[in-house]
């Protein structure tokens, strides 16, 4: 939905013009899956698919919220009522980027909010994170606040932990609002440090595929939480401060010192080798083989599917299905239990792959999937 039409949406809803339009993108994450939390490494970089908002400032202490993707009204709430844990509807993440700026003491007195969105909820794709940073954008121009992208990220961030209590690390509010068209931005998750990593597959002839394969997944869920829990678990039980601070030619040293901790070695065994394939894939992208990252990308899957035990039958169809016809390479991508996969392919072979895995969703029975071109797009930005 374009800017105009959102505007225009806005007018009906709240009997003005809005004072401007914002947009935030979903994200795909390349590699670096599951690192964020532990103070790693990521690489995600911006869709197309974007959270559009038609925004206004209030004095009166009142939030009102209106979206076209879901069924009902205009939500109003008053701002000295919100608190964490009392909403449980998509208006949570709105409301829970004005609570946090607020607790952070920067004076938002209210507004009128109209959204839109193309990002696939529940797809991995970081929808929810749009959302946030979207309104964030917004009020910080709207009230003049001088936050920089990556505070935006960061209040976000809070606002899902905390307001909406999703425990999901940084990267996908910072992807959202700093990303840059034509790059994957190489984020150190520890120190916030980005740079923008040159990725124009089309260049290459290559194409990167997203496979939403329809299965709903929840970062709220308790799954989500277990895995967080396991590996802070083991940092304490290496005494460092994250898995971050395991080097990748230390750890089957780190791995012996946890010794018979079942529930633990797997999942500190993907952070550490997760966090040395975003470096490898680094140092691949800047020397000009974007073809050899393929078989990163899957050494990535079975690392999430085998340690990190967060994939699912549809997710590994994907990737079965597009290696044996040929991909240079493929992995689920996103926080897991179901979401969306990525199959790194030539680009003549696209329509090929694209049909074979859609066969073979329906012989197995599966709901048919939905399949794009991820192009690497531009961050959070005023279109209005």
């Amino acid at each position: 939905m374009g800017a105009q039409q959102v505007a225009d949406r806005f007018a009906e809803l709240y009997g003005a013009p809005p004072e401007g339009v914002w947009a935030a993108p979903g994200r795909v994450n390349l590699i670096g899956e599951h690192t964020d939390y532990n103070d790693g490494f990521v690489m995600p970089f911006a869709l197309p698919h974007q959270a559009v908002a038609a925004v206004s400032r209030r004095t009166d202490g009142v939030l009102r919220l209106h979206s076209a993707d879901v069924e009902g009204g205009i939500t109003e709430l008053r701002l000295d009522g919100l608190a964490p844990g009392g909403d449980h509807d998509w208006t949570a993440y709105p409301a829970g980027v004005v609570w946090a700026l607020r607790e952070a003491g920067h004076e938002v007195t209210g507004a009128d909010v109209h959204l839109a969105s193309t990002v696939p909820t529940g797809a991995g794709l970081s929808s929810s994170a749009a959302l946030e940073v979207v309104i964030a954008l917004a009020l910080n121009d709207l009230y003049d606040l001088g936050l920089k992208g990556w505070r935006l990220a960061r209040l976000c961030q809070r606002a899902e932990n905390v307001y909406v209590g999703a425990p999901t690390g940084i990267m996908d509010q910072t992807a959202s609002a700093c990303c840059e068209a034509g790059h994957a931005l190489f984020l150190d998750t520890r120190d916030l440090s980005q740079r923008q990593i040159p990725f124009d597959l089309a260049a290459e002839g290559l194409r990167l595929l997203v496979v939403d394969t329809q299965v709903k997944h929840a970062h709220s869920g308790g799954e989500y939480g277990k895995r967080r829990a396991g590996c802070e678990k083991g940092a304490a039980l290496l005494g460092v401060d994250a898995l971050r601070d395991i080097p990748y030619d230390g750890l089957d040293a780190a791995l012996a010192r946890l010794g018979d901790e079942a529930d633990v070695v797997p999942l500190v065994r993907h952070v550490v080798t997760e966090n040395e394939r975003v470096e490898r894939t680094v140092a691949l992208l800047r020397a000009g083989d974007p073809r050899a990252i393929g078989p990163v990308l899957t050494e990535g899957h079975a690392s999430l599917r085998d340690d990190f035990r967060i994939s699912c039958p549809e997710l590994d169809l994907v990737v079965d299905t597009a290696l044996a016809g040929g991909a240079l390479g493929a992995r689920m991508t996103g926080g897991g239990f179901g979401g969306s996969a990525i199959v790194l392919a030539e680009a003549a072979d696209v329509d090929t792959l694209t049909k074979s895995v859609e066969e073979a969703f329906a012989a197995a029975g599966f709901t048919a999937p939905r399949v794009f071109e991820a192009v690497p797009s531009a961050g959070a930005r005023r279109l209005v």
